[in-house]
């Protein structure tokens, strides 16, 4: 199922703050914490938080961010919906969710992504690829002052596991990329 989420109202202005980081691992600290400054009181600030990590681990990890480059944050807040896009500096393998092995020591940080975002999707080449994740204010199932819908274990999750077909989040990407807020 893919969640498009609707175009804030017009009236609210769009907040939107961009910063570059070194491509060393002390940075996804400095990343959670330019996001938390940003948007401190926001609902589901850990989650977003969470999210942030996971995506600036695989650009450190899986880029050449990693290796001597560098990556950029970009966080777009309007109205009830906040929009987190890290990019990186390219790799050989585009991001995917896999099923990582119980006994595996990394492998499940898309899947989390996958699960906490409302959506999430990417664009990019083997020079560059951007990430971004996009949160509504409350999640999924739940309305304010009400608890979290439950899932059985073996329900399948309803958010999108094939983020290079997500193009809600893919147009936001592209218009985040191209400086539009």
């Amino acid at each position: 199922m893919l969640l498009a989420l609707s175009r804030p109202d017009a009236t609210v202005p769009a907040m939107y703050w961009r910063r570059s980081f070194p491509g060393r691992p002390d940075q996804a600290h400095a990343a959670r914490e330019f996001v938390t400054a940003l948007l401190p009181d926001r609902p589901r600030l850990d989650e977003v938080l969470l999210a942030v990590g996971e995506l600036v681990a695989n650009a450190l990890r899986h880029s050449a961010s990693g290796r001597g480059g560098s990556f950029t944050v970009d966080v777009r807040h309007a109205a009830d919906c906040t929009a987190v896009s890290v990019t990186d500096e390219g790799g050989p393998v585009d991001p995917v969710v896999t099923d990582a092995d119980d006994l595996a020591e990394s492998g499940r940080g898309l899947r989390t992504v996958s699960l906490l975002a409302d959506s999430w999707g990417w664009h990019g080449d083997d020079t560059g690829r951007t990430v971004t994740v996009i949160f509504a204010g409350e999640a999924p199932g739940t309305t304010p002052g009400s608890e979290p819908a439950s899932a059985d274990e073996d329900d399948e999750p309803t958010l999108p596991l094939n983020a290079a077909v997500d193009e809600p989040a893919r147009a936001h990407a592209d218009g985040l990329a191209a400086g539009q807020p």
